[in-house]
């Protein structure tokens, strides 16, 4: 399994230019209650790996799963790519980290 881990002023860099599509995995209440500002919604408990192979195809940025710390969004680049799909990149810090320096939430 090959993970790369993003850090907070990585992700601040390609959210600012564009380049990346943030993915939460998250469950719902927890994305509703805050979540890093431009990230999408897709739970790691409703998973569906071709929804999100389109939503990343369709997007067109480069995807970056995020969690609350890391845990989650790191399960869930494992289940992928034993399902073949070619995700490796989170943000290994996820909303705790994000928040915990004091960054803006949506």
């Amino acid at each position: 399994m090959t993970i790369v881990d993003w850090d907070r002023e990585a992700l601040k860099r390609g959210l600012a230019d564009g380049t990346v599509l943030l993915i939460d995995v998250r469950e719902p209440h927890e994305y509703e209650q805050g979540h890093i500002p431009g990230a999408v919604s897709h739970p790691l408990s409703r998973f569906d790996l071709d929804a999100l192979q389109a939503l990343i195809a369709e997007d067109g940025r480069r995807p970056v799963l995020a969690c609350a710390a890391g845990i989650r969004s790191a399960r869930a680049l494992h289940y992928a790519q034993s399902q073949g799909v070619a995700l490796t990149e989170h943000y290994a810090g996820g909303f705790k980290d994000w928040v915990g320096a004091g960054e803006t939430i949506a």
